[in-house]
């Protein structure tokens, strides 16, 4: 596993969520209220969206296009009977930071 900063541990409070991005990939955390911090993909696997305006109400993770619902201990689809359930990632905290195990690490593109 090769783990990569992703945010220092105070970006992320419990009951909160934060989406940041790591080279070309999306990641959300969230700290779901007397839980643990947990990773995901920064998509929803419903339609494939950013989960950029995301709600989340401290147990639930809402993607913004079509209001599907996401618990966010377990990443599951709470709102509809699917199998759909958000892309989880290993994550480690240490020495006061987030870091995340999302794979190969690529740059984002330069702008021209």
């Amino acid at each position: 596993m090769a783990f990569t900063f992703v945010c220092n541990t105070n970006a992320v409070p419990e009951g909160g969520m934060g989406l940041f991005q790591v080279g070309k990939k999306s990641v959300l955390l969230v700290w779901p209220e007397g839980g643990a911090l947990k990773a995901y993909r920064g998509r929803c696997p419903h339609a494939d969206m950013p989960l950029t305006d995301a709600v989340f109400d401290g147990k639930k993770v809402t993607c913004p296009i079509h209001q599907w619902g996401f618990d966010a201990a377990d990443g599951k689809c709470v709102t509809h009977m699917v199998r759909n359930a958000l892309h989880a990632y290993e994550l480690e905290v240490a020495d006061d930071e987030i870091r995340v195990d999302i794979g190969p690490v690529k740059a984002p593109r330069a702008t021209a």
